[in-house]
């Protein structure tokens, strides 16, 4: 089982993530979405497409845009649609 913890607390917990470009994106539905803010921020990959970006918020403290995920990727990338990633601190074992 993969996991990824912030701040102490773990944010994600799922067997069936998905590795790509070594980052680990786990099922949206494995992720709490009490830690979850919107964030404003996006970035074009030129295989994945246009990802946006979550703000982690937990024990009172953020973590901007530490999550990112790609709500229309491009075929190539079909396989994340619905998955989120980490990083900027975030440990994700397993």
């Amino acid at each position: 089982m993969a996991t990824a913890r912030w701040n102490g607390e773990i944010i994600a917990e799922s067997d069936d993530t998905r590795i790509v470009e070594g980052n680990h994106y786990f099922p949206i539905e494995s992720v709490s979405p009490d830690y979850l803010r919107p964030s404003e921020t996006t970035t074009v990959c030129s295989w994945k497409g246009t990802a946006s970006y979550y703000t982690l918020h937990v024990g009172g403290e953020d973590n901007p845009d530490a999550a990112w995920y790609y709500a229309d990727p491009k075929p190539e990338a079909a396989q994340i649609k619905g998955y989120v990633a980490f990083w900027k601190g975030v440990e994700v074992t397993g």
